[in-house]
């Protein structure tokens, strides 16, 4: 049974934050209907990162008062609301409201603020409440969190989202990137697939994916197979006194009549190197793991998908879409990955952060180069920033996965705080970008079929 419950995991995990990837794959098709626009990605930004009092209040609760939250009833009552709220979502999205002196879509706003309170507290719930089954189910739980990213764009991908074509009266083109000549009378225009189908039958499929995730977290709980997964001896919060986690790891001790022994120094325990979780890592180190975590979280999080748009849509729509997809198929690989050779080798870890951030930067010049970046006009330029954000999220999220499995040997606390700080981390660079992208328009975005780059 050890099989189901690796599938019960990774659909545990696909709920943790598919809502509002599938959110982010659907703008293409949405952004036309709503009067928000292309600025939507922009307040979505903004919303998310309001999202994050979520997580705030769980992580205060673990820090005065702990071992009194327990995190299964939290994940009942998000996971339900996020049944709701997409819900919700398939039959509102386009209705608008009149607020001030123009029209808003209301309804879009506040179900995306719900669903990102969902995601954003499930970082800091969910990574705990794996504590409860054995170390092994952790990384699969990784590969379903990869995957809440996966499903939902290949699905978008199905439905043809914002494929386009280039026309004129004396043309039909396929969509490129291609120079017009200048004063050309009869100039090209951009217009849009229809998709496969609606954004209603979209919103209603992320619905169901919120009720496999509560399906899964209810047999998670309440089965019997999955029982003998748990850990022996119940559930420990590492938030208690760091006496009693003691007492149950050591091989010595068998009674409570020994407990008074681990007072004295002259007992049998293992070097501390600080105090935080079992104390296996230095205070360098792990201000080393969480710096890296909150880097690594920025920018995979925030900093990069800000302008994803502009570092591919220049090469062609193909691009575009290849760079999405694949991309999101290289974090549940790297998690895969991480399974069969889980190296938490703090060497390793900063190598791989500084590979992954050398492709992020070569992905950040080509944004800001755009509508004209390198190689724009041969396939090797396209076939460059496919590959560059698969190598990026690839390395990043294997970092990321590490970096988790060695804060779950850590105990529950060290879990709570890895979802905090992956939370920060995403919210500094969300905050970083959406001036520089919203406000000071530092990227320019091309017409897809008129843009003028010189040769």
């Amino acid at each position: 049974m050890s099989l189901f419950t690796h599938v019960l995991a990774c659909l545990f995990g696909i709920g943790s934050w598919v809502a509002i990837n599938g959110m982010w794959v659907e703008l293409p098709l949405i952004v036309y209907v709503i009067p928000e626009g292309w600025y939507l990605p922009s307040y979505l930004t903004i919303i998310i990162q309001m999202a994050n009092i979520g997580p705030l209040f769980i992580t205060l609760m673990h820090r005065f008062r702990p071992g009194v939250l327990d995190e299964r009833p939290v994940i009942y009552t998000i996971v339900t609301v996020g049944v709701v709220a997409t819900s919700l979502l398939a039959f509102l999205w386009d209705r608008t409201l009149t607020i001030g002196n123009g029209q808003h879509s209301a309804a879009l706003l506040s179900l995306s603020f719900l669903l990102s309170v969902v995601d954003c507290t499930s970082s800091v719930t969910f990574l705990p409440f794996m504590m409860r089954l054995q170390p092994r189910f952790l990384t699969t739980y990784f590969i379903g969190e990869g995957l809440s990213g996966l499903v939902p764009a290949l699905v978008a991908l199905i439905q043809g989202v914002g494929v386009v074509h280039c026309k004129n009266a004396s043309a039909n083109a396929n969509f490129s990137m291609e120079n017009s000549s200048s004063g050309f009378d009869g100039e090209l225009q951009a217009q849009y697939q229809p998709a496969n189908f609606s954004a209603q039958v979209f919103f209603l499929f992320l619905s169901a994916m919120m009720m496999v995730c509560l399906g899964a977290f209810l047999l998670l709980n309440l089965h019997p197979a999955v029982e003998r997964e748990h850990k022996s001896k119940g559930y420990i919060d590492d938030s208690q006194r760091v006496e009693k986690i003691d007492i149950s790891q050591s091989p010595n001790s068998e009674t409570p009549e020994q407990t008074p022994m681990l007072d004295f120094p002259e007992g049998p325990v293992i070097k501390r190197h600080s105090s935080f979780g079992k104390g296996t890592y230095s205070r360098t180190e792990l201000v080393f793991i969480f710096v890296v975590l909150a880097w690594v979280n920025a920018l995979t999080n925030a900093v990069l998908p800000s302008v994803q748009s502009y570092s591919c849509l220049p090469y062609g729509n193909q691009a575009y879409h290849l760079a999405t997809t694949l991309s999101s198929v290289a974090n549940p690989v790297a998690c895969f990955i991480a399974m069969f050779v889980p190296i938490r080798s703090l060497v390793l870890m900063a190598v791989l952060t500084v590979t992954g951030t050398g492709f992020g930067a070569y992905i950040m010049a080509m944004a800001a180069l755009s509508p004209c970046p390198l190689l724009i006009d041969h396939d090797l330029g396209a076939a460059l920033i496919v590959i560059t954000w698969v190598i990026f999220v690839l390395t990043l999220s294997y970092v990321k996965v590490i970096i988790g499995v060695i804060l779950r040997d850590e105990g529950h606390s060290a879990l709570v705080w890895c979802g905090a700080v992956v939370q920060l981390g995403s919210m500094l660079g969300a905050l970083t970008m959406f001036p520089l992208v919203s406000v000071y328009g530092l990227f320019q975005s091309g017409d897809p079929c008129n843009t003028k780059c010189p040769q």
